[in-house]
């Protein structure tokens, strides 16, 4: 398998969960809102003997031209978007499904991003967006998914394809759900906002920012402790310096 970081740049988040730019080699988290974090975004995309994989779909920011910066990071890949066949949704806050869907500019309609794709998502996951709303979620840029046939509603744990497992794991989320990938004797899991960082892997760290701090810290410690065991390859969504780790090496 075939891994690309899509890094969309560094960003810095507080209480407001708006995403201001962070130059790492000019800016000083110091001087950000009390309690700021620093992040990366970076949605990932997996090629494999089937499918070319997007792992989550970033900030859905534009270019100067109006187009979709992570289209614009895959095509720097070497991927034509209209390529993705699968789009694998860990959550729906707005920093993870905001290239969900783009904005027709003439119209004022929002169409996927990856029209050729089929998406998944937790069914409770689409739910409780709705529910739940601003500012966490972006509910024009996730209302296609109402409407769409591209659209499949995952229900708890399962298996795509034979190779994909999808679980609901609940601790940043209440619906939240991690991926794991397997070809070929190779593992690759991805944790979104529950693994998405690598010091937060090897340390006991409860976030306040979790639905259930200390299930999401338990889970890290487990799959951490797996990985090493079993060699998996790690996607760091929100980590600057690691965002891709392989396991016990």
């Amino acid at each position: 398998m075939t891994i690309h970081s899509l890094s969309e740049g560094s960003f810095s988040i507080d209480q407001s969960k708006q995403f201001v730019p962070f130059d790492p080699s000019s800016d000083s988290l110091k001087e950000r809102a009390r309690g700021s974090l620093l992040v990366e975004v970076q949605p990932f995309v997996v090629e494999t003997e089937r499918d070319i994989l997007l792992l989550d779909t970033g900030l859905g920011f534009t270019e100067n031209d109006g187009s979709l910066q992570i289209h614009h990071n895959l095509v720097r890949a070497g991927i034509n978007p209209m390529d993705v066949t699968k789009v694998l949704l860990t959550h729906l806050h707005k920093d993870h499904a905001g290239g969900i869907s783009i904005e027709h500019q003439m119209i004022h309609t929002y169409q996927l991003s990856f029209p050729q794709a089929t998406y998944y998502v937790q069914r409770k996951e689409l739910e409780f967006a709705f529910e739940t709303g601003f500012p966490s979620f972006i509910l024009k840029e996730l209302e296609i998914l109402q409407h769409t046939d591209r659209l499949v509603l995952l229900d708890g744990e399962g298996m795509l394809d034979g190779y994909i497992h999808y679980r609901v794991s609940g601790g940043h989320s209440p619906y939240h759900q991690v991926f794991t990938i397997t070809e070929n004797n190779e593992i690759i899991f991805f944790g979104g906002d529950e693994a998405p960082q690598l010091h937060q892997m090897k340390n006991r760290f409860v976030a306040k920012y979790d639905y259930d701090g200390k299930k999401a810290m338990e889970l890290r410690q487990a799959w951490w402790q797996q990985g090493q065991q079993e060699h998996w390859t790690f996607l760091f969504y929100h980590d600057i310096k690691s965002p891709v780790v392989r396991a016990g090496q």
